[in-house]
């Protein structure tokens, strides 16, 4: 596959994974909150720190985002755009949002979809600089007793998300959600498949955002962007032979603003950056 090379010490574990119970979350963004302060109310009034939530419709307005990019210098093996404002109210298409927390607050890291006046755009939200200006209804899954905490990381150079566990108390007899993280290099779908093995999860619903190194369809069309940023739009786990085999269907954005849409070749789609996941089990 792939590899891109990243400025620091090469890390032993490529993935990061913490059990939780789910908690099915369903709240509505109010006006006059930016997104994240909106989202983190939902959260806490369920008694949650960490998990996904999903949007669609609304409106905001001012809307912030970036796109991905190369990187200015040898810091960083990619970075991000300019800011982009639109002028007007935002609707989202569809987006994502992994939740947590960064320097002890609330915090998230949104990838999506969005209704411009200039047509639709995909990217990375900018959520403290992003405010809703109508009611929106979102849903997601939480957990009480796993986060995700934004940590440095030597191998990027950037700040991350990475799961961690913030209650021991975990009642391991019901369902189960596995909060995760990617390392670069490694084939998303593979690390999903490794996950449910050494976990014992048979089949799941897949949610989650990141990034790959260029895009991979099954159609056999590509992206050549080395720099992307992805929304998983449908992910499940089945069983096949007896093994767990993942199928993903991802949003995606190059470095350019094209914005590519399609289920992802098995194998040949290594994480650029980062890639987080919850892994919902369903059997």
């Amino acid at each position: 596959m792939r590899q891109i090379l990243h400025p620091g010490p090469i890390a032993g574990e490529r993935a990061t994974v913490v059990a939780g119970t789910p908690v099915r979350l369903r709240f509505t963004l109010e006006p006059g909150q930016t997104l994240d302060e909106a989202v983190a109310r939902g959260f806490a009034a369920a008694g949650c720190e960490g998990g996904f939530v999903s949007f669609r419709g609304g409106r905001c307005e001012p809307f912030k985002y970036v796109m991905p990019a190369a990187s200015p210098d040898g810091g960083h093996a990619a970075w991000y755009s300019d800011t982009f404002a639109p002028s007007g109210p935002v609707s989202f298409e569809r987006a994502g949002a992994i939740v947590g927390r960064r320097e002890g607050r609330p915090f998230l890291h949104c990838h999506g979809i969005w209704n411009t006046q200039d047509g639709a755009r995909m990217g990375h939200l900018l959520a403290p600089g992003t405010r809703v200006v109508e009611p929106l209804e979102v849903s997601g899954i939480g957990t009480r007793t796993a986060t995700f905490e934004a940590r440095p990381d030597a191998e990027t150079n950037f700040t991350l998300f990475e799961p961690v566990r913030i209650d021991a108390r975990e009642d391991g007899t019901g369902p189960r959600v596995l909060l995760a993280r990617i390392r670069p290099n490694v084939d998303i779908s593979l690390a999903i498949e490794a996950i449910c093995r050494d976990h014992g999860v048979r089949t799941a619903h897949v949610h989650g955002i990141g990034s790959l190194n260029e895009v991979r369809y099954a159609d056999g069309s590509r992206v050549e962007s080395h720099a992307t940023e992805v929304l998983i739009r449908d992910g499940h786990v089945e069983m096949v032979d007896g093994r767990p085999r993942a199928r993903l269907h991802l949003d995606v954005v190059d470095m350019d603003g094209g914005i590519s849409t399609g289920e992802i070749v098995h194998g040949d789609n290594p994480v650029c950056v980062t890639f987080e996941l919850i892994i919902e089990a369903t059997e």
